[in-house]
């Protein structure tokens, strides 16, 4: 196995895992800036108001996305198995 085979093998899981992570991330922060900007706004300080919301995001998120996000994992775990007995382990 060449570095460039393994420089290869690390950008495409830091693909995935972006892939697969950066919706649910991207979901939380806006839906999070968003309570925050309320809270400040309305004097409201409580601190657990920010959790509701963010959890109802994620789990639409996954519900929307969670076949998509499901296939982008499974794809690179079976490229990454298929792809053992070529790099010579």
């Amino acid at each position: 196995m060449t570095i460039e085979e393994v420089v290869a093998f690390g950008q495409q899981g830091l693909m995935a895992t972006l892939s697969v992570a950066g919706p649910l991330l991207l979901v939380s922060l806006v839906v999070g800036t968003l309570v925050s900007v309320l809270q400040a706004v309305t004097q409201v300080q409580e601190v657990t108001l920010v959790f509701v919301p963010k959890i109802v995001a994620a789990f639409l998120v996954v519900a929307i996305a969670g076949g998509w996000m499901l296939q982008v994992a499974v794809g690179f775990a079976t490229q990454m198995f298929l792809s053992i007995p070529e790099t010579g382990g």
